[in-house]
């Protein structure tokens, strides 16, 4: 303890709490509301699960969707994903089209102070997500 001038000063340590990292939930689905810098189509239902065996799948708005992935810390990519080849209106195609496009430029993930899960591609917005019955 030390006084200065009538006041009495406590030299302490502060320790950081000692928090979990934020982990990315597996087998647990992620619903998607924005692709990039666009919202999606109303009523357009587009999903992500990530698999503890490294496979990811979900809906992609027309077709289901599957890929392998590979998760490093906040370091996120996936593989080639494949789909179903069901045919849908133009726009839910095109939309697919490119949320499967997005997924191939993930680099990174993180998750927002509104506890979204953002999907980074190399460039520009991220493809974000909420997680299912939040």
């Amino acid at each position: 303890m030390k006084r200065i001038a009538g006041l009495t000063l406590i030299a302490s340590s502060l320790l950081g709490c000692a928090a979990e990292p934020v982990r990315l939930e597996q087998e647990r689905t992620y619903q998607v509301e924005w692709i990039g810098g666009r919202p999606l189509i109303d009523n357009s239902r587009l999903s992500v699960t990530f698999g503890e065996d490294q496979r990811a799948y979900g809906n992609a708005g027309c077709n289901h969707w599957f890929a392998h992935y590979s998760l490093d810390g906040e370091r996120l990519s996936f593989g080639p994903p494949g789909n179903t080849r069901k045919r849908c209106a133009p726009a839910l195609m095109e939309q697919e089209k490119r949320f499967l496009d997005a997924l191939g430029k993930v680099q990174r993930w993180d998750i927002s102070s509104q506890q979204q899960l953002r999907l980074w591609p190399t460039e520009g917005k991220p493809i974000r997500l909420w997680l299912e019955n939040r």
